[in-house]
């Protein structure tokens, strides 16, 4: 396939991506501030969150391998579409009354189980329009895509709270992803589907996978590294409202998360326009260890401020590491292969976060009562401890020969 010309393709891709993660950006907000509203739970958060990823973790493998064997434009398409009909089944339930715990449970489960075919596909699209010279700018816009729901969506959903309800999110949330069909179909249109020579037995395909994943043992290392620090991430990334909540209103904490993902936005635009030239192991490790001494401040005081410039520097770290993990991963992985690949290290690498998910919550409500001082301190000493541990799990990227043979073998 011929792909010096398709840039501009791929940048009405990244458009797509780009509204649908608002969309959700804007749902996450608004079903985060409702729950905590209704239980005043950390754990409550969590268990929302963590249905809301486990299929994205569980089913990350198949779906990279059907990226590999049938249409990648057509399977992003139907995971965009039909991950609308969670969310539709969480406002119908409002509409009728209160959308109680298990029912947001259920339609945040449903939402993600189809958007589990989405992540492999674009992975892979992405290696099917690009060369290999344009994937490191192509990386920090989607980055960039990325952090539009931690940057655009709080502040919008927090003005949007001030006047109506969550049930307003929602409805925006579901226009965004037929917007996001129709932009995957253009693009479906312009290049057509890739022909497969063959079609191997399911489960043969996702055993070759492994083994091209296992063939280069730096690529495997480095999954295996992405999980430890997934763990300590995910822990900011789940105590972070309650911790903020404790004493702010939905308003202010709309603000303040906009102001910390500016970070990853002045990060994403440097690398969309200059990209990384070199030093792509040294770049991760130093990344993840600013972004754990981030943590550690993030959490110090009970003051909106602190919070807004330690938050504004772990997140502009971001950019950084994940250029450099997707750079290093993406060059050492054939590309007929680059959709169950995919698949394997998203369920390797992210398996941290089900950890996160299930304990970080429940940790924070227990140091709250036990210290007295509430959910909210409970959250920031766990994600003090949690940002100690990233930066120095982190050092383990910058030790590792396996590491940073992959750099050498570009």
């Amino acid at each position: 396939m011929e792909r010096k010309n398709n840039f501009g393709k791929f940048l009405l891709l990244w458009v797509g991506e780009l509204i649908s993660s608002v969309g959700g950006g804007l749902t996450s907000f608004g079903l985060g501030v409702y729950i905590f509203k209704q239980t005043g739970s950390a754990a409550s958060m969590a268990v929302v969150t963590l249905l809301g990823f486990l299929p994205t973790l569980l089913l990350s493998v198949p779906a990279g391998t059907l990226a590999d064997r049938y249409d990648r434009r057509l399977l992003m398409m139907l995971g965009d579409g039909c991950s609308a009909l969670g969310v539709i089944y969480i406002l119908f339930c409002m509409i009728k009354g209160e959308a109680s715990l298990p029912q947001i449970c259920v339609g945040v489960f449903v939402s993600a189980c189809f958007s589990a075919l989405l992540e492999p596909s674009f992975r892979a699209t992405i290696t099917d329009l690009l060369t290999k010279e344009e994937f490191s700018r192509a990386s920090g816009l989607v980055s960039l895509a990325g952090s539009a729901r931690y940057l655009l969506s709080p502040v919008i959903a927090g003005v949007l709270l001030s006047v109506s309800d969550v049930k307003l999110l929602l409805i925006i949330d579901i226009c965004t992803f037929f917007l996001t069909v129709i932009s995957t179909a253009v693009v479906r249109s312009g290049i057509g589907a890739k022909e497969i020579e063959k079609k191997e037995p399911f489960l043969q395909s996702m055993k070759e996978g492994w083994n091209i994943l296992c063939a280069k043992k730096g690529v495997i290392t480095l999954v295996l590294i992405s999980a430890v620090i997934t763990l300590f991430m995910g822990v900011f990334q789940i105590l972070a409202e309650p911790l903020v909540l404790s004493f702010a209103d939905a308003t202010i904490l709309g603000v303040a998360e906009t102001i910390c993902a500016s970070g990853m936005l002045v990060s994403g635009l440097l690398l969309g326009i200059k990209g990384l030239k070199g030093n792509y192991v040294k770049t991760l490790g130093l990344a993840l260890v600013f972004a754990g001494i981030a943590m550690l401040g993030f959490g110090l005081l009970e003051n909106i401020f602190v919070i807004c410039i330690f938050g504004f520097l772990f997140f502009a770290a971001l950019p950084f590491a994940n250029n450099c993990l997707d750079y290093l991963v993406r060059t050492n992985i054939p590309d007929d292969a680059q959709g169950r690949v995919w698949g394997l290290i998203g369920f390797i690498s992210q398996f941290g976060y089900i950890f996160a998910y299930g304990l970080s919550g429940a940790v924070a409500d227990i140091l709250g009562k036990v210290t007295g001082r509430g959910v909210g301190r409970g959250a920031a000493i766990v994600i003090m401890i949690a940002g100690i541990c990233l930066s120095l799990s982190a050092l383990s990227v910058l030790v590792s020969r396996d590491v940073r043979e992959l750099e050498r073998g570009e």
